[in-house]
């Protein structure tokens, strides 16, 4: 019973907030010629940021957005590559992404933010944090990767080596096949199904040269380095079978002021299944650091 009324909520808002989205004016900016798509609403020097996952885009932050855009100046990026930005055949590097952040920011006239992550999203953001110093003033992971590159010579040229090998299966003629099953595996079988056809249909939308090479991006051995960051960080992970037992610890490490929450019964795209839960969550965080 419980399962079948939280599919109807999302079923519900699905609907609800799809039009709302589609009201926000575009925007765009430019990076190295090509254009930069953005969403925005309100005004001022701060802003809270929203930045997608791998072939993702903006949209797959909509119920975040009516529950914010009253707040305060509120941006909704879709990176290089996705959604509606430019497309074009280039590196796309975790490095272009944070760029792209930043001339974001820049064109909406924004000095610090605080940077909302889905998945590779939170590695943009951390990134951007690296490269822009001042500029973040929190980071948020949701259900973002931290790979551990291995620091013995042999163990690392293994972990090279299969890295690439999980990048390869994207660039064959199968890669669509292949992506849908990569999809299937971040879901769970709650997860309702007009939710997981349009996951499904936005991902495989997104151009091949462009996955592969965000992937090629992701596990860039350079972008792991273990620097520790001294701002607030709320870190939310959907409790998963592949989740390493000590991802709390080890974020504790890298973050010293984090917050973290583990949620069971939702897939990786928490945000989408229980946007109420998520909103709260994070309305929480800035509440606490008076953000």
């Amino acid at each position: 019973m419980a399962r079948c009324w939280r599919k109807a909520v999302v079923l519900a808002m699905i609907l609800a907030c799809g039009c709302r989205q589609a009201s926000l004016p575009s925007s765009y900016t430019s990076l190295d010629g090509a254009r930069i798509h953005y969403k925005s609403s309100g005004q001022g020097k701060k802003a809270l940021v929203f930045i997608h996952g791998w072939t993702c885009d903006l949209s797959f932050w909509r119920f975040q957005q009516p529950a914010f855009e009253a707040a305060g100046h509120l941006i909704l990026i879709d990176l290089p590559g996705h959604g509606q930005s430019d497309k074009p055949r280039i590196a796309y590097t975790q490095d272009l992404f944070a760029r792209a952040v930043k001339a974001v920011l820049e064109h909406a006239g924004i000095r610090s933010a605080v940077l909302v992550g889905h998945s590779m999203g939170s590695t943009v953001a951390r990134q951007f944090a690296r490269l822009y110093p001042g500029k973040a003033a929190a980071l948020v992971y949701v259900d973002g990767p931290l790979l551990r590159v291995p620091s013995l010579p042999s163990e690392f040229e293994k972990w090279r080596i299969q890295m690439a090998a999980f990048a390869d299966n994207f660039r064959g003629p199968q890669h669509k096949r292949f992506t849908e099953g990569f999809i299937d595996s971040m879901l769970i079988p709650e997860t309702p199904e007009p939710l997981r056809r349009e996951i499904k249909s936005k991902m495989l939308a997104a151009p091949q040269h462009v996955a592969v090479s965000a992937l090629e991006g992701i596990v860039d051995p350079a972008i792991w380095k273990e620097d520790p960051m001294d701002l607030p960080v709320l870190a939310i992970y959907a409790k998963a079978t592949d989740l390493p037992a000590d991802n709390e610890e080890y974020m504790g490490r890298l973050f010293p002021r984090l917050d973290y929450q583990l949620w069971d019964g939702v897939s990786h795209f928490l945000m989408m299944e229980q946007p109420e839960k998520f909103n709260r969550a994070l309305e929480a965080f800035l509440e606490k650091h008076g953000l």
